[in-house]
């Protein structure tokens, strides 16, 4: 017991510290990685660009940025979608500076299909909010990135979603607890739809608001599953930090 105690005590020391769990689970015959982070635990941050607004593009060159001040990802994954030089479709705002304005009027492809909404960054908290809810509220986010559909609206799926639909993708996305305290963020572990996908969040999960990050390209970074994703260079990249092992 003993030897347990101090071994452990060693690991604290000398390990990095991920306070994010993620599992894999399964729903309706398709298998699912979720992550999970507490707000009142864990501090969410927003990556794009680098010290010389280069954009970072992969969970590598982030590691490598924090590394510089003995810290790494705990988790992380792509957090929204981008135009071709990786620069948001939509409202991008990251440590209090923002890139792009939100976007309020319906459009082309998934992030057009209303009601799209926004993920919203505060201290000890995260929420998922409808697009124009929060252009009415204006919500006092440190970092909010902006992305659609949502998935699931006060407890219902999106109004699109069809139960026979046939379009299928990796997809990821992220949903928040009504008081904020917890953000769970999920991949596919093969394709899906997005009746299949919003049932996980509304059904397994429990959760009252959800919204799609994006399908594809999506890719996750959770070292406790042994899990770094290859793949195309990405824009908008959320994740939890550690400490560096010594």
């Amino acid at each position: 017991m003993r030897a347990a105690l101090i071994g452990a005590l060693v690991w604290l020391a000398c390990g990095p510290v991920w306070a994010t769990t993620c599992e894999n689970r399964s729903h309706l015959g398709n298998s699912y990685t979720v992550c999970t982070v507490d707000l009142t635990q864990e501090k969410l941050h927003l990556f794009l660009r680098d010290d010389n607004d280069k954009v970072y593009g992969g969970f590598n060159a982030i590691n490598q940025a924090l590394g510089a001040d003995g810290k790494t990802l705990g988790f992380a994954m792509n957090a929204g979608m981008y135009h071709e030089d990786r620069a948001p479709v939509g409202l991008y705002l990251e440590d209090g500076h923002q890139e792009m304005g939100l976007v309020t009027s319906a459009g082309p492809g998934n992030f057009g299909l209303l009601p799209n909404g926004v993920l919203c960054l505060r201290d000890g908290r995260a929420d998922v909010i409808e697009t124009l809810r929060f252009a009415r509220e204006k919500p006092a986010c440190t970092d909010a990135s902006q992305s659609g559909p949502m998935l699931v609206i006060d407890g219902e799926l999106h109004p699109r979603f069809l139960v026979d639909a046939t379009s299928r993708y990796v997809r990821n996305g992220v949903g928040t607890t009504a008081d904020g305290h917890i953000a769970q963020f999920v991949i596919s572990n093969g394709l899906v739809t997005f009746y299949e996908f919003g049932s996980f969040f509304r059904d397994v999960l429990n959760l009252p608001q959800a919204l799609y990050f994006d399908g594809n390209v999506s890719r996750l970074y959770a070292p406790d599953l042994g899990r770094h994703d290859p793949g195309r260079r990405l824009g908008p990249i959320i994740g939890t930090v550690a400490r560096k092992a010594p």
